[in-house]
């Protein structure tokens, strides 16, 4: 998540201030009210004193990964004054390049107190550029953002910055996403309405409706299930999260507080001999939208995965579901009737090492879902 009051022009003018008794430094627990508060400011719009909920939950989720370090965490500016007037959020998240360990950082909120933050802001920038991180990375960044990125030699990944969404209900689905500017679509007495007109809309045009493969069959499963079967899938890829467990659980931890997106859930595929080819993480609202996290499978076993994936959700009722594209999942996603795709943020990379630049943009990479904001609670709440 970041913000548009950045503009090049600013930053240009930010490089022309004079010196100034101001720092860099990494965020600590005692600034979590202040960096509240401007959260607010900056992307809520609220000068007022922020909740205690979002001071917990800032404190959750930036101090409480395994492999926290306040070197993988946080930073911010500190004016002359002592006041915070910009910072980045960030979540360290341990993935494995070619074999080799390394804590990337996930960049959550880029925070600039309009033009009073310019120059803190322009300082920060300099310290994510590419030469100095072993791997950071955003999946929601603005157009401006997204430029400074690659000014500083980082790099766009463009599947990953689309959403597929995939209508099994069209009438619900088309009200739950026009629901943000008029809240009377969403009302139950309206979505009852409107289910009961989407089943008549699939009697008459079956193609709504989902078809799994033949011969598999999809389990609810524990969230653990899904554990187990990430290593052994993910291993064809030269960049992924390495998620031990203790990391793993945090995430699924943390994703669990976001209630406003349903509950979290896990489902397995399996072959007619019991075998498991896939599974799949997501939030799920009843009767709403199913919020896919992440997809697994064998390799060339995507299309029977995902086709068994989408007959799951369709035949547990949910309006529509949604996903971030994954480059090894397209041609699977694709083939899927009533699906469509829209730009849903810049998903932006820097790093200073080749072969992990070389890797992503070849899309022998893995990532999204828990391993990315996808979970956050500052995408949808407070």
């Amino acid at each position: 998540m970041t913000v548009d009051l950045l503009t090049a022009r600013s930053f240009a003018a930010a490089e022309g201030y004079g010196p100034r008794k101001s720092s860099v430094r990494a965020l600590e627990k005692a600034d979590l009210p202040a960096v509240a508060e401007l959260f607010s400011k900056v992307f809520r719009q609220r000068n007022c004193e922020p909740g205690d909920d979002l001071k917990h939950y800032l404190e959750t989720v930036f101090f409480g990964s395994p492999h926290f370090r306040p070197e993988h965490g946080s930073v911010l500016h500190e004016n002359g004054d002592g006041g915070i007037d910009s910072a980045i959020l960030s979540v360290p998240m341990q993935f494995t390049v070619h074999g080799r360990q390394i804590v990337a950082r996930l960049l959550c909120a880029f925070m600039v107190d309009g033009k009073l933050g310019a120059a803190g802001a322009a300082r920060l920038a300099r310290t994510v550029r590419a030469a100095r991180q072993e791997m950071c990375f955003s999946d929601s960044s603005s157009p401006v953002s997204a430029d400074h990125c690659t000014a500083g030699g980082g790099i766009i990944l463009p599947i990953h910055s689309l959403e597929w969404r995939r209508s099994f209900r069209p009438l619900v689905a088309a009200a739950l996403l026009a629901g943000r500017q008029i809240p009377a679509l969403v009302s139950r007495p309206m979505i009852r309405i409107l289910g009961l007109a989407d089943r008549a809309l699939r009697r008459w045009r079956p193609s709504l409706k989902a078809s799994a493969a033949a011969g598999l069959r999809t389990e609810a499963a524990s969230l653990d299930a899904f554990f187990q079967c990430a290593a052994p899938m993910l291993e064809r890829f030269s960049i992924r999260p390495t998620w031990s467990k203790s990391e793993f659980d945090w995430l699924v931890q943390v994703a669990s507080l976001n209630r406003s997106l349903g509950v979290l859930q896990s489902r397995v595929v399996r072959t007619a001999e019991g075998r498991t080819i896939g599974a799949f993480l997501f939030f799920g609202k009843a009767n709403r939208t199913a919020n896919v996290l992440n997809i697994l499978c064998e390799e060339g076993r995507e299309l029977d995965v995902t086709a068994a994936m989408f007959a799951s959700l369709d035949e547990e009722g949910y309006a529509v579901a949604r996903g971030m594209g994954q480059p090894f999942l397209m041609n699977a996603i694709s083939r899927q009737r009533w699906l469509s795709f829209r730009h849903r943020g810049y998903f932006c990379m820097v790093t200073r090492h080749t072969d992990l630049r070389e890797a992503a943009l070849r899309n022998d990479i893995y990532i999204g879902g828990l391993a990315s904001e996808s979970w956050s609670r500052l995408l949808t709440d407070f």
